[in-house]
Protein backbone atom coordinates (compact mmCIF):
# COMPACT_ATOMS: atom_id res chain seq x y z
CA UNK A 1 0.00 0.00 0.00
CA UNK A 2 1.17 3.53 -0.80
CA UNK A 3 2.18 5.58 2.26
CA UNK A 4 -0.32 8.26 1.19
CA UNK A 5 -3.13 5.70 1.49
CA UNK A 6 -2.49 4.85 5.14
CA UNK A 7 -5.57 5.87 7.16
CA UNK A 8 -4.06 8.74 9.14
CA UNK A 9 -5.31 12.26 9.83
CA UNK A 10 -2.35 13.68 7.91
CA UNK A 11 -3.15 11.60 4.81
CA UNK A 12 -6.83 12.56 5.15
CA UNK A 13 -5.98 16.28 5.06
CA UNK A 14 -3.47 15.78 2.24
CA UNK A 15 -5.98 13.78 0.15
CA UNK A 16 -8.75 16.36 0.71
CA UNK A 17 -6.39 19.15 -0.35
CA UNK A 18 -5.20 17.27 -3.46
CA UNK A 19 -8.76 16.39 -4.45
CA UNK A 20 -9.84 20.02 -4.10
CA UNK A 21 -6.92 21.11 -6.32
CA UNK A 22 -7.77 18.45 -8.92
CA UNK A 23 -11.41 19.60 -9.04
CA UNK A 24 -10.34 23.23 -9.32
CA UNK A 25 -7.88 22.30 -12.08
CA UNK A 26 -10.60 20.47 -14.00
CA UNK A 27 -12.95 23.46 -13.70
CA UNK A 28 -10.25 25.80 -15.06
CA UNK A 29 -9.37 23.45 -17.92
CA UNK A 30 -13.05 23.08 -18.81
CA UNK A 31 -13.42 26.87 -18.84
CA UNK A 32 -10.30 27.26 -20.98
CA UNK A 33 -11.54 24.62 -23.44
CA UNK A 34 -14.92 26.36 -23.80
CA UNK A 35 -13.28 29.75 -24.43
CA UNK A 36 -10.95 28.27 -27.08
CA UNK A 37 -13.83 26.44 -28.79
CA UNK A 38 -15.77 29.72 -29.02
CA UNK A 39 -12.71 31.44 -30.52
CA UNK A 40 -12.29 28.69 -33.15
CA UNK A 41 -16.00 28.82 -34.02
CA UNK A 42 -15.84 32.57 -34.66
CA UNK A 43 -12.61 32.12 -36.66
CA UNK A 44 -14.19 29.47 -38.89
CA UNK A 45 -16.83 31.96 -40.04
CA UNK A 46 -14.12 34.56 -40.67
CA UNK A 47 -11.99 32.05 -42.61
CA UNK A 48 -14.92 31.03 -44.83
CA UNK A 49 -15.68 34.69 -45.53
CA UNK A 50 -12.02 35.46 -46.36
CA UNK A 51 -11.78 32.45 -48.69
CA UNK A 52 -14.94 33.52 -50.50
CA UNK A 53 -13.60 37.06 -50.89
CA UNK A 54 -10.22 35.76 -52.07
CA UNK A 55 -11.78 33.56 -54.77
CA UNK A 56 -13.59 36.62 -56.16
CA UNK A 57 -10.50 38.85 -55.91
CA UNK A 58 -8.25 36.29 -57.62
CA UNK A 59 -10.71 35.96 -60.52
CA UNK A 60 -10.88 39.75 -60.85
CA UNK A 61 -7.07 40.06 -60.65
CA UNK A 62 -6.53 37.38 -63.32
CA UNK A 63 -9.08 39.05 -65.58
CA UNK A 64 -7.30 42.41 -65.12
CA UNK A 65 -3.95 40.77 -65.89
CA UNK A 66 -5.33 39.29 -69.10
CA UNK A 67 -6.56 42.75 -70.15
CA UNK A 68 -3.15 44.25 -69.34
CA UNK A 69 -1.40 41.56 -71.41
CA UNK A 70 -3.72 42.30 -74.33
CA UNK A 71 -3.30 46.08 -74.04
CA UNK A 72 0.48 46.19 -73.51
CA UNK A 73 1.84 42.82 -74.54
CA UNK A 74 2.92 40.09 -72.15
CA UNK A 75 6.68 40.88 -72.46
CA UNK A 76 6.24 44.49 -71.36
CA UNK A 77 3.98 43.40 -68.48
CA UNK A 78 6.68 40.93 -67.33
CA UNK A 79 9.37 43.62 -67.48
CA UNK A 80 7.27 46.04 -65.43
CA UNK A 81 6.38 43.30 -62.94
CA UNK A 82 10.10 42.71 -62.29
CA UNK A 83 10.52 46.38 -61.32
CA UNK A 84 8.01 46.09 -58.48
CA UNK A 85 10.01 45.13 -55.35
CA UNK A 86 9.42 42.05 -53.30
CA UNK A 87 7.17 42.50 -50.25
CA UNK A 88 9.28 42.81 -47.08
CA UNK A 89 7.14 44.90 -44.75
CA UNK A 90 5.38 41.92 -43.13
CA UNK A 91 6.07 41.56 -39.40
CA UNK A 92 4.75 38.80 -37.16
CA UNK A 93 4.03 39.41 -33.47
CA UNK A 94 2.31 37.24 -30.88
CA UNK A 95 -0.58 37.72 -28.52
CA UNK A 96 -2.00 35.29 -25.99
CA UNK A 97 -5.46 33.72 -25.76
CA UNK A 98 -5.75 31.63 -22.57
CA UNK A 99 -2.01 30.95 -22.68
CA UNK A 100 -1.92 30.09 -26.40
CA UNK A 101 0.52 32.14 -28.52
CA UNK A 102 -1.43 33.57 -31.46
CA UNK A 103 0.24 35.31 -34.45
CA UNK A 104 -0.58 38.89 -35.37
CA UNK A 105 0.63 39.91 -38.84
CA UNK A 106 1.48 43.59 -39.30
CA UNK A 107 1.61 44.77 -42.89
CA UNK A 108 2.44 48.16 -44.38
CA UNK A 109 1.04 48.40 -47.87
CA UNK A 110 3.88 50.62 -49.07
CA UNK A 111 4.05 48.94 -52.49
CA UNK A 112 0.36 49.65 -53.09
CA UNK A 113 0.65 53.29 -51.97
CA UNK A 114 3.78 54.30 -53.91
CA UNK A 115 3.98 53.59 -57.62
CA UNK A 116 7.17 51.72 -58.51
CA UNK A 117 6.85 52.36 -62.25
CA UNK A 118 6.22 55.26 -64.61
CA UNK A 119 2.60 55.93 -65.56
CA UNK A 120 3.72 56.94 -69.04
CA UNK A 121 4.86 53.36 -69.76
CA UNK A 122 1.65 51.65 -68.62
CA UNK A 123 -2.04 51.52 -69.38
CA UNK A 124 -5.07 51.71 -67.15
CA UNK A 125 -5.43 47.92 -67.46
CA UNK A 126 -1.96 47.39 -65.96
CA UNK A 127 -2.66 49.80 -63.09
CA UNK A 128 -5.90 47.99 -62.37
CA UNK A 129 -4.12 44.58 -62.40
CA UNK A 130 -1.56 45.88 -59.87
CA UNK A 131 -4.34 47.18 -57.64
CA UNK A 132 -6.25 43.91 -57.87
CA UNK A 133 -3.21 41.79 -56.95
CA UNK A 134 -2.46 44.10 -54.01
CA UNK A 135 -5.98 43.39 -52.76
CA UNK A 136 -5.34 39.63 -53.16
CA UNK A 137 -2.10 39.98 -51.18
CA UNK A 138 -3.91 41.71 -48.30
CA UNK A 139 -6.52 38.94 -48.21
CA UNK A 140 -3.81 36.23 -48.27
CA UNK A 141 -2.14 37.85 -45.24
CA UNK A 142 -5.44 38.09 -43.34
CA UNK A 143 -6.34 34.49 -44.24
CA UNK A 144 -2.90 33.22 -43.19
CA UNK A 145 -3.29 34.90 -39.80
CA UNK A 146 -6.80 33.51 -39.26
CA UNK A 147 -5.96 29.95 -40.38
CA UNK A 148 -2.75 29.83 -38.31
CA UNK A 149 -4.65 31.07 -35.26
CA UNK A 150 -7.39 28.46 -35.73
CA UNK A 151 -4.77 25.70 -36.16
CA UNK A 152 -2.90 26.64 -32.97
CA UNK A 153 -6.13 26.91 -31.00
CA UNK A 154 -7.33 23.51 -32.27
CA UNK A 155 -4.07 21.86 -31.17
CA UNK A 156 -4.40 23.46 -27.72
CA UNK A 157 -8.05 22.40 -27.46
CA UNK A 158 -6.97 18.76 -27.97
CA UNK A 159 -4.25 19.07 -25.31
CA UNK A 160 -6.66 20.74 -22.88
CA UNK A 161 -9.28 18.04 -23.56
CA UNK A 162 -6.76 15.27 -22.77
CA UNK A 163 -5.74 16.92 -19.50
CA UNK A 164 -9.36 17.53 -18.51
CA UNK A 165 -10.26 13.91 -19.30
CA UNK A 166 -7.32 12.64 -17.25
CA UNK A 167 -8.46 14.70 -14.27
CA UNK A 168 -12.15 13.83 -14.67
CA UNK A 169 -11.83 10.10 -15.31
CA UNK A 170 -8.56 9.10 -13.59
CA UNK A 171 -7.16 11.54 -11.02
CA UNK A 172 -10.38 12.76 -9.37
CA UNK A 173 -11.98 9.27 -9.05
CA UNK A 174 -8.69 7.90 -7.66
CA UNK A 175 -8.52 10.56 -4.94
CA UNK A 176 -12.24 10.26 -4.22
CA UNK A 177 -11.78 6.51 -3.63
CA UNK A 178 -8.69 7.14 -1.50
CA UNK A 179 -10.53 9.76 0.55
CA UNK A 180 -13.47 7.41 1.13
CA UNK A 181 -11.13 4.58 2.16
CA UNK A 182 -9.26 6.79 4.65
CA UNK A 183 -12.48 8.28 6.06
CA UNK A 184 -14.07 4.84 6.48
CA UNK A 185 -10.92 3.44 8.12
CA UNK A 186 -10.66 6.39 10.52
CA UNK A 187 -14.35 6.13 11.42
CA UNK A 188 -13.95 2.41 12.04
CA UNK A 189 -10.91 3.09 14.20
CA UNK A 190 -12.84 5.71 16.19
CA UNK A 191 -15.72 3.28 16.74
CA UNK A 192 -13.28 0.56 17.88
CA UNK A 193 -11.61 3.01 20.28
CA UNK A 194 -14.97 4.09 21.67
CA UNK A 195 -16.03 0.48 22.23
CA UNK A 196 -12.70 -0.35 23.93
CA UNK A 197 -13.09 2.72 26.14
CA UNK A 198 -16.58 1.68 27.20
CA UNK A 199 -15.49 -1.89 27.87
CA UNK A 200 -12.52 -0.60 29.89
CA UNK A 201 -14.76 1.54 32.05
CA UNK A 202 -17.06 -1.40 32.80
Amino acid sequence: MDHDEFPTKGNLIHTQHTLALARQGYALLDQKRNVLIREVASLQEQILDLRSQMDKKIKAANAALIHANIAMGSNQVKQLAQIIPQENSIQIHNRSIMGVAIPIIRYENAVGQILQYSLSNTTLAFDEACQRFNEVKELIIALAEAENTAYRLAINIRKTQKRANALQHIIIPRYEARLKFIQDALEERERDGFVRLKVGKK
